[in-house]
């Protein structure tokens, strides 16, 4: 018996990477899993085939969530599927690397319009649905370290980041009569396709090993971390933010920095 047995749970971005992985894990959990894509319907199905074989229902659906109103109909066709929706994880995303002044500004768009409104509707809508259905539901928000830190080259994603933390929280506050929970992750640097699209294999390999827990994580331990916030036996956290990051945040280049002077002074 898994603690999410007949719950629906429906995934953004869950063909492969961060999205795969919390799919992964809410199948093990026994809910049942709408596996949103916008491209990569031959993974899309993969993913599904997995859910099925841990005994709970899944099916994919294709929605481009920079699309208003795929956005939205994606939680309707989500409910017509699987009869209902207690779960909704907002993970998926676009990202461009270009310092501001440069950027191709088709592309800071594109990461804006998925990245912070795609969230905004998904979560606006499945609102609605679960006041409606008077669902005590849970709504997890997938952001990241961008949100607080001035990552360079990365504005677009920054902003996002920073907009959907406070939209997440601001939702906990307002849907918390309702008994919807709304509660917001953050990654670290995670093995995923995405980040081949900046990174070479060597450079993940060499700079992950310098992580203080000396590796990048993986999708299944961020879908873990969502199984833990949206499992009925908590149903105090709202409003909260998990990170999941091996200790990327801590100051650990300056804990290094007093080792190699082989000196006690900061």
């Amino acid at each position: 018996m898994g603690c999410l047995d007949g719950k629906k749970a429906l995934v953004t971005g869950a063909s492969r990477g961060i999205g795969r992985g919390i799919v992964e894990a809410l199948a093990l959990a026994g809910a049942d899993v709408v596996v949103n894509y916008r491209s990569h319907p031959e993974e899309a199905e993969e993913v599904c085939e997995f859910c099925r074989s841990q005994g709970v229902q899944a099916t994919a659906i294709a929605a481009d969530m920079g699309d208003t109103d795929q956005a939205e109909q994606l939680v309707e066709k989500a409910v017509e599927a699987m009869g209902g929706l207690d779960i909704v994880v907002s993970n998926a995303v676009y990202s461009d690397r270009q310092l501001f002044c440069e950027a191709d500004l088709d592309g800071f768009r594109k990461t804006i319009d998925v990245s912070m409104w795609g969230a905004f509707h998904l979560v606006r809508k499945a609102a609605l649905v679960m006041r409606e259905a008077k669902t005590k539901g849970n709504i997890v928000t997938i952001s990241s370290p961008h949100a607080h830190l001035a990552i360079p080259g990365a504005m677009a994603y920054n902003m996002a980041k920073a907009a959907i933390d406070q939209m997440a929280r601001t939702a906990a506050v307002e849907l918390a009569h309702l008994g919807i929970r709304v509660n917001i992750i953050h990654p670290g640097w995670t093995d995923t396709p995405g980040e081949r699209k900046f990174f070479s294999e060597e450079t993940l390999k060499e700079r992950g090993a310098e992580l203080p827990l000396g590796r990048l994580g993986k999708p299944r331990e961020i879908g873990n971390g969502v199984v833990f916030l949206v499992n009925p036996e908590n149903p105090y956290i709202t409003g909260s933010t998990l990170t999941i990051d091996g200790g990327i945040q801590l100051p650990w280049r300056e804990m290094y920095r007093t080792t190699e002077t082989g000196s006690g002074d900061v």
